[in-house]
């Protein structure tokens, strides 16, 4: 990744600083931004090697999910991507950084005023220190990949990127003006997003706000059953799961143990409020696409009245960006649970109270801790997909400044885009390459898996 020097006073005036990112220009052309050429690499190799310490018996749904399309392919290949990203050209503006930066990981949010915001959603891969264009470059070619498989145009699909990187540049522009302290407490709330949108899309988002307001919370996931000794998780095999029902490596961590150490690192406040639960059940949980096969626990916390609490455990890894920032890589090495929390402190609006990390002597491993999320919260992508793909690349991209602009300085970014749409054109040309590879990427994936099943068969018959 081409570096330069570092970025200018923040001391400076808004003129100077806008004017310090134009000069990047000279350095990294925008125009520049629009070329891929796709290095020499192994997508397969690379997958493989991330499945290192994940829970084996677990790979399988992995990759089944990987398998399901284009999109679902580049969901789970963010180490795939982040590969391919650092041989490019980049400004050399940092950021923290969210590191898997897909259009799925957007979604609702419940502040603590209860409040129904939208933004982004994980931070296993986040990392300060990189380019601004790391993230956008991702959530592009995210679009332009779902559009493609969801049997879009090509114009279509490339509208679609262009829509997001345009919505960035363009907030990014508007928090350049306010102060520091403006900029971070931007948030963008749903029911104002519903204001500007088509009747009938509003009317569903309306619909799904008023479904995730605190009141409405008695609808949990993962679902709840009765028994003799009170509230207990429902299973739901291979997802959800008892230890000691499944899972073979999973019953090596002791997951209260774990979830007490995290609470040493709550704030007080949040210790005295999690001290009117108790923790009653706990179970093993698959998760996600990319995320599948590392340790991810959910914990059940209750009142003596039945009133339920979900927390997640879910482990840290380190982050697939660390060949593009090494030296951040380094510092959170032996900290890799603190490393999300403070990437998603930084980023997010409003920041979830049960935040903390632990690391399991035993094994080395590393986790932090979070409160799960009602599901309803996360369809607002399913709904946007179906009906308005491109106002929500607009929305995705005007998040996606907001959080970087809590850590980075949008004046100098801002000169680095212009006013005009060159930056936007090249992100979208970007944005259609990336498609391309990653459909070839998905196709060698899938040729592989086969391969692997006639072999696995093959063995099977010889015995």
């Amino acid at each position: 990744m081409q570096d330069h020097k570092d970025a200018p006073s923040h001391h400076l005036v808004f003129a100077e600083r806008y004017a310090a990112g134009k000069e990047r220009r000279r350095f990294v052309p925008r125009e520049s931004l629009a070329e891929f050429s796709p290095v020499e690499r192994d997508p397969t190799a690379i997958l493989a090697a991330t499945d290192e310490g994940r829970v084996a018996s677990l790979l399988p749904i992995r990759y089944e999910r990987m398998a399901q399309s284009s999109f679902a392919f580049l969901r789970g290949a963010a180490s795939i991507m982040a590969e391919d990203l650092a041989a490019l050209p980049t400004p050399g503006l940092s950021t923290q950084s969210c590191g898997d930066c897909h259009l799925m990981n957007f979604g609702a949010l419940l502040s603590s005023e209860g409040n129904v915001l939208f933004d982004i959603n994980d931070f296993d891969e986040t990392l300060p220190n990189v380019d601004f264009t790391v993230d956008l470059r991702r959530l592009c070619a995210s679009f332009a990949v779902a559009a493609l498989d969801a049997g879009r145009s090509d114009k279509r699909a490339r509208q679609a990127a262009e829509r997001a990187a345009r919505a960035y540049r363009q907030h990014m522009r508007g928090l350049s003006r306010l102060s520091p302290l403006k900029a971070w407490r931007d948030r963008i709330d749903l029911v104002h997003v519903a204001d500007g949108l088509d009747e009938r899309l509003a009317r569903k988002l309306r619909g799904l706000v008023a479904a995730t307001r605190p009141d409405r919370e008695d609808d949990n996931f993962p679902h709840l059953e009765s028994t003799p000794m009170g509230l207990r998780i429902e299973e739901r095999p291979p997802l959800i799961y008892h230890i000691g029902n499944g899972g073979g490596a999973a019953t090596r961590f002791d997951i209260p143990a774990t979830f007490a150490s995290c609470g040493a690192t709550l704030t007080p406040e949040v210790v005295a409020l999690l001290r009117r639960y108790a923790l009653t059940d706990t179970a093993f949980k698959v998760v996600g696409i990319g995320s599948v096969g590392t340790f991810c626990a959910i914990g059940l916390f209750a009142t003596a009245d039945d009133e339920p609490l979900f927390l997640q455990l879910k482990e840290a890894r380190p982050s697939v960006l660390a060949r593009l920032a090494p030296e951040a890589a380094a510092q959170w090495k032996d900290a890799e649970g603190k490393r999300v929390v403070h990437g998603q402190r930084v980023m997010q609006a409003s920041t979830d109270l049960f935040l903390g990390w632990a690391k399991d002597e035993s094994t080395g491993r590393h986790f932090y801790v979070r409160h799960l999320k009602n599901r309803r919260l996360g369809s607002v992508a399913e709904l946007f997909e179906e009906h308005a793909l491109d106002d929500y690349a607009a929305l995705c991209g005007r998040v996606l400044a907001r959080a970087h602009a809590r850590s980075a300085d949008p004046a100098i970014i801002c000169g680095y885009m212009g006013k005009s749409g060159a930056f936007d054109d090249a992100m979208a040309s970007f944005a259609m390459l990336y498609a391309a590879r990653n459909t070839c990427d998905h196709a060698e994936f899938l040729a592989w898996r086969a391969r692997a099943k006639d072999e696995s068969e093959g063995s099977d018959k010889g015995r």
